[in-house]
């Protein structure tokens, strides 16, 4: 059973009164271990189709499938949990809380879930992406890449099925795009994660196992490697 699956899923939002599709009969299957990119132009659907992926959002039609569980008709408690359980989100912007230490910001979606040994948790994570030490650092004592780390680090801290990546590398310089995305592939090998990474980048396509191209919404072509 793939982690995620989505079963001619559209999405629809009015605009002036009148139905715009941002996705339109999309069905697209991501399993364990399996590294995925999204390319295309600006307003080509990448982002909506992460949303949906993350239940974030909801298919006007059609299905989404998170782990064989369908997103839509969940209610707020069961989309909470499905999300704590099973997704991991890894942003542009890092999305760091800065009043948090680095220990601090991994911890937390276990603090919220209210899971044990959330400190021996985030060390291990912390060592995954290389950030040994670092613990106890503010953000703003971070370069970029560093911020980046943490903020994996801290999506895959609940050890989710799906990793979701939107752009990660946009704010960062091409050496430290480059050991971000060899990073994201080897977490992906090594902790069977399935991973959709929306990108522009070119050398970030070129890595995955998998590239999904859009156009107006629409799945243009598929490329398995």
């Amino acid at each position: 059973m793939p982690i995620l699956s989505l079963q001619n899923a559209a999405k629809e939002y009015s605009t002036d009164g009148q139905p715009v599709r941002a996705l339109d009969d999309i069905s697209l299957d991501v399993a364990a271990g399996e590294f995925l990119a999204l390319v295309g132009r600006s307003g080509c659907g990448k982002s909506t189709l992460l949303n949906l992926a993350g239940a974030m959002d909801f298919p006007s039609y059609g299905t989404v499938l998170i782990d064989g569980v369908p997103t839509s008709g969940l209610d707020d408690a069961a989309l909470t949990i499905l999300r704590r359980n099973k997704v991991g989100f890894v942003f542009q912007s890092f999305q760091l809380l800065h009043t948090l230490t680095v220990y601090e910001n991994v911890e937390l979606p276990l603090l919220l879930a209210g899971i044990p040994n959330a400190r021996s948790s985030a060390d291990e994570r912390l060592g995954w992406v290389e950030l040994d030490g670092l613990g106890n650092r503010y953000p703003h004592q971070l370069s970029g890449g560093q911020m980046q780390r943490v903020a994996i680090a801290r999506a895959l801290v609940h050890s989710p099925k799906l990793l979701l990546a939107d752009e990660p590398t946009g704010n960062l310089d091409t050496a430290t795009g480059t050991l971000i995305l060899n990073l994201l592939q080897r977490l992906t090998r090594e902790q069977n994660t399935a991973t959709i990474l929306a990108t522009h980048s070119q050398e970030a396509a070129a890595i995955a196992d998998t590239l999904v191209r859009l156009r107006d919404g629409r799945i243009e072509t598929i490329e398995r490697r």
